[in-house]
C-alpha cells in the first residue's frame, strides 16, 4: 500500500532461490507436499513438511499442520491465500476502498469469508470465534497487537507491504506449504508480463514509452515511483517511467502546480477514496494537467484502485496486465 520509505529490492533470482529453498526444506525426504485441489484444503491428508517452523519479520511461528482455517488481515495477504487456492475463514477489507467491502476481483473466492475489519483495529473476539490455525498480515500493520493475534493462533508477519510483494507471497506460502504453487503463480505472471512488453515495444518501433501511476485521496495527489506495487509490475512489463518518478521511492506527494511530474506516454490514474475528498477535480481542472501530452493525446486512462493499489499480489497484476495492454493498444497476454 501506501509507504513513503524506501524499500530493499527483492531480485527476481533472489525470490525464485528463496521459494525453491524453502519448497526443499519442505518436503524433507519423502518427495514433497502434494498439491490440493483448489479451495479443498480442510479435505486434504496430513501434509508432508509439517510441523514446519516459519521465521517472519515478528519472531518464528510453530505451525503443527497445514493450515485449513486461515485470516488475513491485509488485501495484498487476501489475494496470496485466494491465489494458492485458500478460501479465508476471515479477512479485513482495504481501508481505502470508498464503498467498502471486500475487492471486487476477488468476490468469486472469497463468498463464505468473514469480515474482521477495520484493518486498522481487526475485531479480535471475531477473530479468535473463527478458530484459525494460521494468521497472515504485517508488522507495518498490526505489529501493536501481534502478542494477541499470536495468542490466538500462530501469525506470521511480513515486514511491510506494497513493494515485496514477491518476498511476502514466498513468506506465506511456506507458511501454508504452497510453495511450489506460489512459485508457478509468479513465474507464469512474469513470463506474460514479459510478453506485454514485447509486444508494447513492437507496436512502438522497439522503444519502450513511459507510464505514470497518479493517485488521488484525501490529501496531497501522490506519483508511484519505482519502490511502490504498481512499480514493480510496470517494471516486469519492461515500461520507462518519466524522470520524477524514475526513482528508489514509493510515493511522491506532489501539489496541483507539480503535477507535470505525472506526465508521461501513458498516465494510469486511481482515486481511494471518494472524489469529492481528493483534489483530483482541482488538479484535473488547472492548466499544468491540460497542459500534459499524455492529456493532449487522450493517453490518460482511469484504472481501479482495489487493483493497482490495493490488491498488492499476483491477481491483482494480472488485472493490471489487461488495463496496461489496452491502454498501449495491444492483446492482452495470454
Amino acid at each position: 500500500m501506501t509507504r513513503s520509505a524506501r524499500a530493499r529490492r527483492v531480485p527476481a533470482a533472489l525470490l525464485a532461490a528463496a521459494l525453491s529453498t524453502t519448497l526443499l526444506a519442505a518436503c524433507g525426504s519423502t518427495g514433497g507436499d502434494s498439491a490440493e485441489p483448489a479451495g479443498d484444503a480442510a479435505s486434504a491428508p496430513a501434509a508432508v513438511g509439517f510441523p514446519r517452523s516459519v521465521t517472519h519479520a515478528a519472531g518464528t511461528a510453530e505451525i503443527k499442520a497445514r493450515p485449513k482455517r486461515v485470516v488475513v488481515l491485509d488485501s495484498g495477504e487476501l489475494d496470496d491465500v485466494t491465489l494458492l487456492g485458500i478460501t479465508p475463514v476471515g479477512a479485513v477489507s482495504p481501508h481505502m476502498k470508498t464503498e467498502g467491502g471486500f475487492p471486487n476481483y476477488l468476490k468469486d473466492k472469497i463468498k463464505d469469508t468473514k469480515d474482521v475489519g477495520p484493518m486498522a483495529e481487526p475485531n479480535l473476539e471475531l477473530i479468535a470465534s473463527l478458530k484459525p490455525d494460521l494468521i497472515l498480515s504485517s508488522k507495518v500493520r498490526h505489529a501493536k497487537v501481534y502478542d494477541k493475534l499470536n495468542a490466538i493462533a500462530p501469525t506470521v508477519l511480513a515486514e511491510t507491504t506494497g513493494f515485496p510483494w514477491k518476498e511476502n507471497l514466498a513468506l506465506y506460502a511456506q507458511a501454508l506449504g504452497k510453495e511450489a504453487e506460489a512459485k508457478k503463480a509468479l513465474t507464469d505472471y512474469e513470463a506474460r508480463a514479459a510478453r506485454l512488453g514485447e509486444a508494447i515495444k513492437a507496436k512502438n518501433g522497439g522503444t519502450e514509452p513511459t507510464a505514470s501511476v497518479v493517485r488521488f485521496v484525501a490529501g496531497p495527489t501522490r506519483l508511484y515511483a519505482k519502490a511502490s506495487y504498481s512499480g514493480v509490475v510496470l517494471k516486469d512489463v519492461g515500461l520507462s517511467r518519466p524522470a520524477a518518478q524514475d526513482v528508489d521511492q514509493n510515493i511522491i506527494e506532489v501539489s496541483a502546480e507539480q503535477i507535470n511530474q505525472a506526465d508521461a506516454d501513458l498516465v494510469f490514474v486511481t482515486v481511494a477514496d471518494d472524489p469529492t475528498k481528493t483534489k483530483q477535480s482541482e488538479v484535473q481542472g488547472t492548466p499544468v494537467w491540460q497542459g500534459l501530452n499524455a492529456v493532449k493525446n487522450a493517453k490518460v486512462f482511469n484504472v481501479p484502485d482495489e487493483t493497482w493499489m490495493s490488491g498488492i499480489g499476483v491477481q491483482a497484476a494480472e488485472a493490471m496486465l489487461g488495463d496496461i495492454a489496452k491502454a498501449a493498444g495491444v492483446d492482452a497476454p495470454k
